[in-house]
């Protein structure tokens, strides 16, 4: 983006001709894939979205791939090409697990993952072959660290995790899922870890939730005893609240 000029006053900020570009083409891709017939067919599904418009979707633009870099299968762009495809995204009612996959839950493996963890994980994601998402917020609701209760306990070579995630955005249809948990009697931003997990395993169980907004799916996750790997060194969840 083009920033602030010499001796003007006030920054002035613009899209360059190639992200104006990319929008155009998105937007044309976006008006033909998602009209409203096919936005509200969508939201009478029970998972909100469907396998072959997602791979179309990411094998015609690649769109997964935006701002995971290079070297794990994606296209190396940055947050303002990101921007503009949840711009177009939201501007034709999508219906596509997106911002899950895309966003929250590869967000959370660049910055917390070890380079092993994104070399394992990004290229099934960047593709749309795996759609993944962020397990953070429970029933209280709470976005702050207290507010987080389920317990990671160290079990083998990995973790066992309990309790409740709520609020999960396509939590019910996810393949991966990063979890924010905590080891046993650590408080506050003090033992918190990013966890992934298989979203098949037996003791996950998945019950969809009710919500105003069809179009973004909604699931209330139960962790029994369920197996997990933590993501890079299984601590770097506390640095989001410092």
């Amino acid at each position: 983006m083009a920033g602030k000029q010499a001796g003007d006053e006030t920054s002035r900020y613009s899209f360059t001709d190639e992200q104006e570009e990319f929008r155009t083409v998105l937007r044309r891709f976006l008006d033909d894939k998602s009209p409203t017939t096919e936005v509200r067919r969508l939201m009478e599904t029970e998972t909100g979205w469907e396998r072959a418009g997602w791979q179309q979707l990411n094998s015609q633009l690649g769109l997964t791939a935006v701002a995971i870099p290079e070297a794990y299968g994606g296209q190396g762009f940055g947050f303002v090409e990101l921007c503009i495809v949840l711009e177009e995204m939201g501007r034709a009612l999508l219906c596509a697990p997106y911002f899950a996959s895309a966003v929250l839950a590869t967000q959370a493996i660049l910055n917390a993952g070890s380079e092993e963890d994104k070399e394992a994980l990004l290229p099934a994601i960047a593709s749309g072959e795996t759609v993944a998402t962020l397990a953070f917020t429970e029933d209280n609701g709470g976005w702050d660290s207290g507010a987080i209760t389920m317990t990671a306990t160290p079990s083998g070579s990995g973790y066992r995790l309990d309790g409740v995630k709520s609020f999960v955005l396509d939590g019910a249809a996810a393949d991966l899922i990063i979890v924010v948990a905590r080891r046993p009697a650590s408080s506050g931003d003090d033992g918190l870890g990013f966890f992934v997990v298989d979203a098949t395993a037996d003791e996950l169980e998945k019950t969809p939730l009710v919500t105003m907004d069809a179009t973004r799916k909604l699931a209330r996750l139960q962790f029994n005893g369920v197996e997990a790997k933590p993501l890079g060194d299984g601590n770097g969840a506390g640095a989001a609240f410092a």
